[in-house]
């Protein structure tokens, strides 16, 4: 199955952002995983809540190709307490992003929660 794209809510710099709700984390998500498309690492921060009882894995995977010739350093992972926020990023290019622009993200089986995906203005 693909995975399911979760679109930027994008920090404005020198004003403000409405808190986004974020994308539910349902066994679809938990299955497929996530694909953040037209990615920008380096401006990227994922903001995951853990609705679960217990701690959950939230992972970001190493990209594949010659753009991520820093992949052999591996995926994060990054583990979130139960009832609780985690944020994460933001990310190298060079160990991150996949073909055609992404990065990708995967949850341990029974996450639940939401994932946010925040990205960080280029100049200030």
């Amino acid at each position: 199955m693909p995975r399911t794209a979760v679109s930027y809510s994008k920090l404005v710099p020198n004003g403000r952002l409405t808190d986004p709700a974020g994308t539910t984390v349902d066994s679809t998500l938990v299955t497929n995983g996530v694909t953040i498309d037209a990615a920008d690492p380096e401006h990227t921060l994922i903001r995951v809540t853990n609705s679960a009882a217990g701690a959950k894995n939230v992972t970001v995977k190493a990209g594949v190709g010659r753009q991520s010739w820093m992949a052999g350093a591996g995926d994060y992972t990054q583990s979130v307490a139960a009832s609780s926020t985690a944020w994460l990023g933001p990310f190298t290019s060079a160990r991150f992003q996949q073909k055609g622009s992404k990065l990708f993200l995967d949850f341990e089986s029974g996450t639940t929660g939401t994932v946010t995906v925040f990205k960080l203005p280029k100049a200030l």
